[in-house]
């Protein structure tokens, strides 16, 4: 298995890995990989889109985009990790930990001080998620809103609404 950055010749094939991995996925609103269309058409960081592949085949999909909590009128900056993806023949075999790792390494090696997602708080816990509250996500309930500190104190003082 490699881990690589998304290339736009792997659109399609994301397109739909995400696709078929929220079909059997836990908690899906069955339109992520119409959100990852999205993320690409806003604060997309290419260098944080990252694929999993094995044999030629995509097996896992992640990225990381910008996003700014807002609080009022002020900002921080931070980014956005979602969705993490991988086919269904191959979850719990370390894909995802790989990309979640890979992810956050390249993030940090990039000058990025936090992320941001919206997940399983047992699963993200390993990777050093905690729950983000004061900061939320809008429309999602707080246990599941998560931040994690890629410099130790870039969250402290921080609350708002990612945006």
């Amino acid at each position: 298995m490699i881990i690589r950055q998304a290339t736009e010749a792997d659109y399609d094939g994301i397109h739909g890995l995400v696709q078929k991995a929220f079909e059997t996925a836990k908690v899906s609103s069955g339109t992520e990989q119409d959100f990852v269309r999205e993320l690409r058409q806003g604060r997309h960081i290419p260098e944080l889109e990252l694929v999993a592949e094995d044999g030629g085949a995509l097996i896992g999909h992640v990225m990381l985009t910008g996003v700014t909590v807002r609080d009022g009128g002020a900002g921080t900056e931070s980014l956005l990790l979602a969705p993490l993806s991988v086919v269904l023949e191959r979850r719990n075999a370390g894909v995802g930990a790989a990309l979640m790792r890979e992810g956050l390494d390249r993030a940090r090696a990039l000058g990025h001080a936090s992320v941001i997602l919206v997940g399983d708080p047992a699963y993200y816990a390993h990777f050093g998620f905690r729950p983000a509250a004061p900061i939320t996500y809008p429309g999602v309930p707080g246990e599941y809103t998560l931040a994690c500190e890629l410099v130790p104190g870039a969250l402290c003082g921080v609350a708002g609404s990612v945006g």
